[in-house]
């Protein structure tokens, strides 16, 4: 069975997530250790204890969960179970920082430090209230590009994430969402729902914080993954260093393109996805992306224990 891991972004974050596995696995717990040590606070504390409105910010959600996603992989470690298990890896908007760092391409201290950086540029780039987001549920990427298209105006809203068959989310002016909420709900869609988030993201409204990240990823060490990484913004394999170092760039205001990518590693011999790190949301996403795929995640001491199982170790 050839699989893919696969890595969460942003909405995943719960209060408590990943503190079962620091209990178990030292080589976990050393994670949030190295996390804590790179951020110069105890992010650790506040993903254990809450509160759940401080870890929900955007500067700490992202290093959070890619944290958490970490520490599934080294608790993998210590069952035996390394990257190479997988044929390719995936990440969602911030999971592909996981992605890369679980593939050794990124350093665990640099993946936090920039995760940092890129969820306070992103917040910066938009005042609060002026930029929102909506799922459209029940509507293919091209009626959301159309309806997308005329929300706009003389503003931004843009078709943001790709997520499967029936999820597009829309990005952009709060005004312009707000008008394609009610697009879409007039041309049939079966939901259409403004998302809780305090940015717009993946739309051209990110712009300055593309550009801090340009500048941030130009300093930091990248080197080739052990496994190909399927790029957000291409749905295509990628190991070049300098072309994932572009690409990351190009993902803050481009589209994730998650159904796309999913697609793309099944055609590629891809019969199974795991998740690796908090929540199961990209789980539900693959099932309905390509029904014949398995799709496990792994986010509890007994989630790994029955995968670490399944490949006979």
């Amino acid at each position: 069975m050839a699989r893919a891991f696969i890595f969460p972004g942003q909405g995943a974050q719960s209060v408590g997530m990943g503190r079962a596995l620091a209990e178990e696995w030292p080589a976990a717990a050393a994670v949030f250790a190295e996390v804590d040590e790179a951020l110069g606070e105890k992010l650790s504390a506040m993903i254990w204890e809450g509160p759940l409105e401080e870890l929900t910010l955007t500067a700490n959600a992202q290093p959070a969960l890619m944290a958490t996603s970490m520490a599934v992989m080294a608790a993998l470690r210590a069952e035996g179970v390394e990257v190479t298990a997988a044929r390719f890896v995936a990440g969602h908007s911030l999971g592909e920082y996981s992605a890369l760092a679980a593939a050794g391409a990124l350093g665990l201290g640099d993946a936090a430090r920039l995760l940092r950086l890129r969820g306070a540029a992103m917040q910066a780039a938009v005042p609060v209230g002026e930029g929102g987001m909506a799922a459209i549920l029940g509507l293919d990427l091209a009626a959301v590009e159309e309806l997308a298209a005329e929300a706009a105006g003389d503003g931004v809203c843009q078709a943001a994430n790709d997520n499967d068959p029936g999820q597009v989310v829309v990005s952009g002016d709060a005004a312009a969402v707000a008008r394609a909420v009610d697009l879409a709900k007039a041309r049939g869609a079966k939901r259409a729902m403004a998302l809780p988030v305090s940015a717009p993201f993946h739309c051209a409204l990110m712009a300055p914080a593309a550009e801090a990240m340009a500048v941030a990823l130009a300093d930091v060490a990248l080197r080739a993954p052990a496994v190909p990484l399927i790029a957000n913004v291409t749905a295509v394999p990628v190991t070049e260093p300098d072309e994932i170092r572009r690409l990351l760039v190009t993902q803050v205001t481009g589209r994730v393109r998650w159904r796309e990518s999913v697609a793309r590693m099944a055609a590629d011999g891809v019969t199974e996805t795991w998740e690796i790190g908090a929540g199961k949301a990209l789980s539900g996403m693959v099932r309905r992306i390509d029904r014949s795929l398995g799709a496990r995640a792994l986010n509890t001491p007994d989630d790994i224990r029955a995968a670490v199982e399944s490949l006979g170790g």
